[in-house]
C-alpha cells in the first residue's frame, strides 16, 4: 500500500512538470498585469498560491486596479472561479469511500482546469497523493511566475511591459475560441458578453454611475449570461463530454 501511494506521487510530480512549465508562462503574463496593480513581488506570489486561476486573478486584478471594494473583489473572484466548485463535485465522486475529510478539502484546494483533467484521467478512485504530486510542482511554478512577471514589470522598459500584456489577452483568446467554434451557443454567448460589457460601460460613462464598475459588470453579465444560456439551452444529461 505505502509503495503504490509513493509511485502515485512519483507519478503525480512526473505529470505535474508539463502543467508547471505552461503555468509559469501564462503566470509571468499576469504578474506583468499585477505590477499595474501596483502589487509587490510577494504579493503577488502569495496571492498565487491561495488563488492559482488566471481567469480569477486577473478578475481580482482588474477589481483593484479600479480600486473596487472588498466586497466586488470577493464576489467577483469567487463568480469567476465558481467553475471550480462542480469540478470538485466530479472529484469527490471518485474518491473511495474511506478517503478521509482532510485528503478531499486538501485535493479540492489544489483543483485547476489541468490538475483535474489529468486526475479525473487515471483510472480507478481517485488517489489523493497523485494529486498533491501533481500540486507540488505546478503550484509553485505559477506562484514563481506571478512574482517574477512582477520584478520583470519594474525592471522592463515601460513599452516591453505593455507589449507583455497583450499575452494575458492572447492567452484569453486562446480559452474561448476553441469552444466557441465547436458551439454556437457558446459563441454567441461570447459575443454578446463583448457586445452587453461595452454598453454598460458607456451607460455607466454617460450617466455616470459610479456602481456600475468593471467588477459589478463582470458580476452582472456572468449571472444574466450564463443563467439565461442554461435555462434555455440546457445540455441533456450524458453530452458534457461531447461538448
Amino acid at each position: 500500500m505505502i509503495l503504490e501511494k509513493q509511485i502515485a506521487l512519483r507519478q503525480g510530480m512526473r505529470d505535474g512538470v508539463p502543467i508547471a512549465m505552461g503555468y509559469f508562462a501564462v503566470a509571468f503574463s499576469l504578474g506583468i498585469a499585477g505590477r499595474g496593480a501596483g502589487m509587490s513581488a510577494l504579493q503577488g506570489f502569495v496571492m498565487s498560491v491561495l488563488n492559482h486561476a488566471s481567469a480569477g486573478e486577473y478578475a481580482g486584478i482588474t477589481a483593484m486596479m479600479a480600486l473596487a471594494p472588498y466586497w466586488e473583489l470577493a464576489l467577483t473572484t469567487l463568480i469567476t472561479n465558481a467553475r471550480y466548485l462542480l469540478m470538485s463535485c466530479a472529484l469527490s465522486q471518485r474518491f473511495a469511500p474511506e478517503t478521509s475529510l482532510w485528503h478531499r478539502i486538501g485535493v479540492g484546494f489544489g483543483v485547476t482546469d489541468e490538475i483535474f483533467g489529468v486526475t479525473m484521467a487515471r483510472p480507478g478512485p481517485v488517489e489523493p497523493l497523485y494529486t498533491y504530486g501533481a500540486m507540488a510542482v505546478s503550484i509553485p511554478s505559477w506562484a514563481a511566475g506571478t512574482a517574477l512577471g512582477i520584478v520583470a514589470g519594474n525592471i522592463l522598459p515601460a513599452r516591453v511591459v505593455s507589449a507583455l500584456s497583450v499575452a494575458l489577452y492572447g492567452m484569453f483568446l486562446a480559452i474561448i475560441i476553441p469552444p466557441a467554434r465547436k458551439n454556437r451557443v457558446v459563441a454567441a454567448l461570447v459575443g454578446l458578453g463583448f457586445l452587453t460589457s461595452f454598453g454598460l460601460g458607456r451607460l455607466a460613462a454617460a450617466l455616470s454611475l459610479g456602481w456600475l464598475t468593471g467588477g459589478t459588470r463582470v458580476i452582472l453579465l456572468t449571472l444574466l449570461l450564463a443563467g439565461g444560456a442554461a435555462a434555455l439551452f440546457p445540455v441533456a444529461e450524458g453530452e458534457e463530454g461531447r461538448q
